[in-house]
């Protein structure tokens, strides 16, 4: 691996989104010369999900930043172990400690207006009984996860939600690769779907280089792309 290798950038998106949601800042990353991967998060468990997002970074040739929004923080947490991993980068997201879980690093604080707004359905599991997913109910999707987006795409954003398995809040992290890689993250200041105060500890704990952006919402890869770009240019500087 050449030590002036601009690092490939693999954008991470968490749950009641798509890859997608990262259009802009593709577009700014590529606009500089950023080598981008998006690739699509199973949203089926930390375990899996996880591992999938290390065996995307693991094919890539050359060195890579994992950059991880909301959920997608607690899957680079772990896939960020992978060997050619070089940085992490956490974007309105959940920095784990080894041995933690989403719901455990929550219930540190008090909890977002997100938790009383979530819709349970479920879908087949092969050879096992049916599993649980949430969504965050339509009419509170705007006001919680992009409160700062246009209305019209709200519109869009929260039929085209992709749905969390619920045991993902449950399941620990195998392992925490801040602890030997370096850490960038955005704390979105007016989030309602991460109590912000969530975002600041494990950026805190993690050591990570902090930006917070006053009045952004959860959806800050939506609302403020050049910002969340800016952030990720950084550390792609930082270790290319």
């Amino acid at each position: 691996m050449a030590a002036h290798a601009t690092p490939t950038v693999v954008l991470v998106h968490g749950a009641f989104a798509d890859a997608a949601s990262w259009t802009r800042v593709i577009t700014e990353l590529q606009n500089h010369g950023v080598p981008v991967v998006a690739p699509s998060n199973p949203l089926r468990g930390l375990a899996s999900d996880a591992a999938y997002i290390a065996s995307v970074a693991a094919q890539i040739d050359g060195p890579v930043i994992l950059v991880g929004h909301s959920y997608g923080g607690a899957l680079i947490t772990v896939a960020g172990t992978t060997e050619n991993v070089v940085g992490l980068v956490y974007v309105a997201a959940y920095a784990l400690e080894e041995g933690e879980s989403l719901g455990e690093l929550q219930g540190r604080f008090p909890l977002s207006p997100l938790v009383s707004n979530l819709k349970e359905a479920t879908y087949p599991v092969a050879g096992a009984e049916p599993a649980t997913e949430v969504t965050i109910t339509p009419e509170a999707f705007p006001a919680i996860f992009a409160a700062d987006v246009p209305a019209p795409v709200t519109k869009v954003l929260a039929v085209a939600q992709r749905p969390l398995a619920a045991a993902a809040f449950e399941e620990k992290a195998t392992a925490a690769a801040w602890h030997t890689k370096p850490a960038w993250a955005l704390v979105a200041g007016a989030d309602q779907a991460i109590n912000p105060d969530v975002e600041r500890f494990g950026a805190e704990r993690a050591g990570a280089t902090v930006v917070e952006l006053d009045g952004a919402s959860h959806a800050v890869a939506v609302s403020r792309p050049k910002d969340v770009a800016d952030l990720i240019l950084g550390a792609v500087r930082a270790t290319g």
